[in-house]
């Protein structure tokens, strides 16, 4: 029996619709979300100014924070491409957590996880030039998606990764003459996947792997045996 099989009686699978904040800053968790699909950008508030921290995308748990003891959430969870995740209400997963102390373990090992991606994004944003974040943005982004193509537009991209929109437009201009990229109707094909990857930062390997060696060690829901 998997670790977590005593979560699935509680689980719900819900739709995650774009622009949907399933966590607000500073405000109680209700929910944790499994994340099967989809991308959460998971956002920094200071002064008036937002900039994404850390992404969650399949396999990944929206809410996990939770683990950690505190009630509150610590950033704003906000779906940036619409998808699918399996819901619990945080008191059904505190008292499983308290029941199988395993479940905790696998939560705070994908919170390591989580803590890497946040820290290197903050040192990726000093001191990497913007087509290497954009670059690692996008190859991240494709992790997490499981897929090459995602409906994302300039203002978005410029928006989280706090850079400016005519700057962010003329990189992936680049990176579509190079045929590295291709943009359609608000739509945001990865084509040389390698070659796109050789032009982000170090980050980007950092990144991968610390979620790498999370998931080797943590099993998966399998939506199948959920009840709905």
């Amino acid at each position: 029996m998997s670790d977590l099989d005593p979560l699935r009686t509680f689980l719900q699978p819900v739709l995650l619709e774009k622009g949907a904040v399933l966590n607000e800053a500073n405000r109680p968790i209700e929910h944790i979300n499994f994340i099967e699909s989809g991308l959460v950008s998971l956002m920094t508030l200071a002064k008036g100014r937002t900039l994404e921290t850390a992404m969650v995308g399949h396999q990944g748990v929206a809410g996990a924070s939770i683990a950690l003891g505190g009630r509150l959430s610590i950033h704003k969870s906000v779906v940036l491409v619409p998808g699918t995740a399996l819901r619990i209400h945080r008191d059904e997963l505190l008292r499983t957590m308290a029941e199988r102390p395993k479940i905790r373990e696998h939560l705070l090992r994908y919170l390591q996880s989580l803590m890497i991606h946040s820290s290197q994004t903050a040192l990726c944003g000093v001191c990497h030039q913007l087509e290497q974040r954009l670059a690692c943005w996008l190859c991240l982004a494709c992790d997490f998606l499981d897929g090459e193509a995602f409906a994302i537009t300039h203002d978005h991209l410029s928006y989280i990764l706090g850079l400016r929109r005519a700057s962010v437009t003329e990189a992936l201009m680049r990176f579509e003459d190079l045929g590295l990229v291709r943009k359609a109707r608000g739509l945001l094909e990865v084509r040389e996947r390698q070659s796109l990857e050789q032009r982000a930062c170090g980050c980007y390997s950092t990144i991968s792997n610390a979620y790498g060696k999370a998931a080797a060690r943590q099993p998966e829901i399998d939506p199948e045996s959920v009840a709905l």
